[in-house]
């Protein structure tokens, strides 16, 4: 079991910047990639970001240029630095966890932290 918990949301100018963060804790040696999702009123989650153990990055193109992902393997914390912030931004995001201990593969979320952008 892996347990996340996310800070730094909150509401912020369009152009402004918020750095999130996510603690892991539990079973977290069994961590591969960690992530970040956000999901807007009336839309489907979506992958912002992900990163592997070994540091390799995945972003959406709305973001590139503007978010920066990575991890603290020793502190078994997440980061999401956000710059540029456009009011299209504007969700809650969720930090994820895909682990293996084999053969099981588990996806751990956490609560998620609200994220506006005011223009």
């Amino acid at each position: 079991q892996v347990q996340l918990v996310e800070s730094g949301g909150g509401l912020v100018q369009a152009g402004g910047s918020l750095r999130l963060s996510c603690a892991a804790s539990g079973s977290v040696f069994s961590i591969n990639v960690m992530g970040w999702y956000r999901q807007a009123p009336g839309k489907q989650r979506e992958l912002v970001a992900s990163i592997t153990r070994g540091g390799t990055t995945i972003y959406a193109d709305s973001v590139k240029g503007r978010f920066s992902i990575s991890r603290d393997n020793a502190a078994n914390t997440l980061y999401l630095q956000m710059n540029s912030l456009k009011p299209e931004d504007t969700a809650v995001y969720y930090c994820n966890a895909v682990s293996l201990i084999v053969p099981t593969v588990l996806n751990s979320w956490g609560q998620g932290t609200q994220v506006t952008v005011s223009s």
